[in-house]
């Protein structure tokens, strides 16, 4: 096992642009390695807000469970963030099917929080990084989860480790004993850990230099990024935030709030389906 060491990324600052960055060659086919390279460079990401220092212990002992070298990214603070500097990531009703809630300050910086690690991916122009968030613990099916990961790595791949199981489904690419790498049909939520290669980051930089919802439900709308996720089953690893103190991004909500989310977002889940179908 590698050793791992700890120093906030300071890759992608707020201010900066990712325009420049070039996509146009063809990738290979789904469950093909990347050409020309046996054994990948691959990098660990763990996104850590700074003020969440009651986290860092978990932080060191993810990292150490790692097979690769790991690094922290400096997570961005909602609470720091101003209002000019969210005017200028943050457009409400940009794509369709439009999302129907407003994000909150919490939501916007976890969603810069992920471009910061794709940005290191292609900064240290690495193969891919094992991006994780700080409340996520592995567990030991995450080692043959990682291998078939790695077997699936590609131009262009970005590979979900999902923490809730029975919410994916769809065609079998790979399968190595217990574990099986699958193309959604519909992608599922949550950003706790992705093995994400750098033609995938510099796709999702440059589609989201502005975006209008959350990076999870983004990252559901291929036909937008141009990133088809697949989804490791079972992925090894575990959401751990209430241990933890709770989740950094939510945001307290009345009532009335909570009921309009609840008939609003089955709608919405919905008409994601209904595009990601007619993407097979």
């Amino acid at each position: 096992m590698q050793a791992h060491e700890f120093g906030p990324s300071s890759a992608m600052p707020l201010e900066r642009s990712p325009t420049g960055f070039e996509f146009d060659q063809p990738s290979a086919s789904v469950g093909t390695v990347l050409a020309g390279v046996s054994q990948p460079v691959i990098r660990g990401f763990i996104i850590h807000l700074d003020r969440a220092r009651d986290r860092m212990p978990q932080v060191e002992r993810l990292a150490a469970k790692l097979s690769v070298q790991s690094e922290v990214i400096e997570a961005v603070d909602g609470r720091t963030l101003t209002a000019a500097e969210i005017e200028s990531v943050y457009r409400p009703r940009l794509q369709k099917p439009y999302y129907p809630f407003a994000m909150s300050t919490g939501e916007i910086a976890c969603f810069l929080s992920h471009r910061k690690a794709w940005a290191a991916i292609v900064e240290q122009g690495i193969d891919a990084g094992l991006v994780f968030e700080d409340d996520v613990e592995i567990d030991d099916a995450f080692h043959a989860a990682f291998a078939a990961a790695k077997a699936c790595l590609k131009p262009g791949s970005f590979i979900r480790f999902p923490f809730r199981m029975g919410k994916e489904h769809g065609r079998c690419v790979l399968s190595q004993g217990e574990t099986n790498v699958i193309q959604p049909v519909r992608i599922g939520l949550g950003m706790v850990a992705q093995l994400v290669s750098r033609d995938a980051a510099i796709r999702l930089l440059e589609a989201t230099s502005v975006f209008d919802r959350p990076v999870d439900t983004t990252i559901q709308m291929s036909w937008f990024t141009h990133v088809s996720p697949l989804a490791v089953l079972p992925g090894g690893v575990r959401e751990i935030s209430p241990q933890l103190g709770g989740s950094t991004i939510k945001s307290h909500k009345t009532l009335a709030e909570r009921l309009f989310r609840e008939v609003l977002r089955p709608l919405y889940r919905a008409k994601i389906a209904l595009r990601a179908r007619r993407m097979i």
